[in-house]
């Protein structure tokens, strides 16, 4: 499984011939949206920074609501957080839960049960109507994930929003992370003693 992260809360993750796409954005978001071939989509939101699926290649299975879902041996789960949808996902034995703009730090022993633990999260961390720094690390103890990717940031060229900086976050947390292109990864690489944090250099342009 390889997993990119393209800014805001938009990724793309591979594995094999299979593509899944979270949160493609528009070109309000000051970006280039994403083009990528695609398989599956999942849209959080009704907002242009995370429900722009025209733009990707191909004739994606769109999901946008609550519910579950199997398509191409992953299966899905989207469930319901205000007004927008996050999404649980089991692949290749690797449990992914994508927070997307979460904006309370605290979370329903309904929702916490459905989250269970997965091996990664996606979890804002630059404020602006979702989690700052602080409360990211909150639900992250809460939720204990062996890994936890950080989206939702400021970074260069990306200006709509005055989000704070991954480095806020990470400060926060108390983690040293240098960034990395792109995460690849088997169940057999997912840390089981401590949970490791991961910080993805958007592949974003203007």
């Amino acid at each position: 499984m390889v997993i990119t992260y393209y800014g805001v809360t938009c990724f793309k993750i591979q594995s094999g011939e299979t593509v899944l796409a979270i949160d493609p954005y528009t070109k309000e978001a000051g970006l280039t949206p994403p083009r990528f071939q695609t398989d599956i989509a999942l849209v959080t939101r009704n907002h242009p920074l995370s429900h722009n699926t025209d733009t990707l290649a191909g004739s994606p299975f769109v999901i946008t609501s609550p519910g579950e879902y199997e398509t191409r041996g992953v299966s899905i789960e989207g469930v319901a957080a205000g007004d927008y949808t996050l999404y649980i996902i089991e692949w290749e034995g690797i449990r992914l839960c994508h927070l997307g703009t979460l904006d309370t730090k605290e979370l329903s022993d309904a929702t916490r049960e459905r989250i269970g633990t997965p091996d990664i999260l996606f979890v804002p961390v630059g404020g602006v109507n979702a989690l700052d720094a602080e409360e990211a690390v909150h639900v992250i103890n809460l939720i204990e994930p062996r890994i936890a990717i950080p989206m939702y940031y400021a970074f260069p060229g990306f200006s709509v929003l005055a989000l704070h900086t991954v480095d806020t976050f990470l400060k926060e947390i108390g983690s040293v992370s240098m960034a990395e292109e792109k995460l690849t990864l088997k169940k057999k690489d997912v840390p089981q003693d401590e949970m490791k944090i991961v910080v993805l250099k958007p592949l974003a342009s203007n």
